[in-house]
């Protein structure tokens, strides 16, 4: 409660400029923090697009995702078709071939989607809600670790000047503690 007290105190010295303030940032961390939520912004935008224009569902393996795929869907029933008409016809060789080129392009997409879910889309979600919220979190950390720096240095500057000041009243104190 006390520190909190300190804190406030050396806040509002800072802020009517009674106090010095000790200024940890250079200046081009602080245009980096200004940025900082903009960038916030875009990848958690960018996220959510992107994962919405993959067609098949997320986090799922491989097989999964094949399963749940329209192109696969397609192959299957262009082979099933082959099937029913036979190897003999030539319709059936060509859905036979059509349903065999879907499947191989279900496999390419369901892999690409697979390769941009790792590559892209879960570095952007860790950039959004994990890394950046971790850098505010420090900066408020350090901004509060700084105005308690200041606010001791100020307390110290204080006695200092007190003991220069009343010496024998400083000795008196302490004599009297004892």
């Amino acid at each position: 409660m006390k520190k909190q007290f300190n804190r406030m105190r050396q806040l509002a010295n800072q802020t009517v400029g009674r106090a010095e303030k000790t200024e940890v940032l250079s200046e081009d961390l602080l245009q980096v923090e200004k940025r900082l939520e903009l960038v916030k912004q875009v990848s958690h935008s960018t996220h959510k697009k992107l994962t919405a224009c993959l067609q098949g569902q997320q986090g799922v393996d491989v097989e999964k995702r094949s399963k749940k795929l329209p192109l696969t869907t397609l192959a299957q029933c262009l082979v099933e078709g082959a099937a029913v008409l036979g190897d003999d016809s030539l319709l059936g060789k060509m859905l036979k071939l059509c349903g065999e080129t879907q499947e191989k392009m279900a496999q390419e997409l369901i892999l690409f989607e697979f390769t941009i879910d790792r590559d892209v889309v879960d570095p952007l979600y860790e950039l959004a809600e994990v890394e950046i919220p971790n850098i505010q979190k420090q900066r408020k950390q350090l901004a509060k670790l700084v105005l308690d720096m200041d606010s001791a240095r100020t307390r110290i500057n204080y006695q200092q000047t007190c003991t220069i000041l009343w010496p024998k009243k400083s000795t008196m104190q302490a004599t009297f503690r004892q």
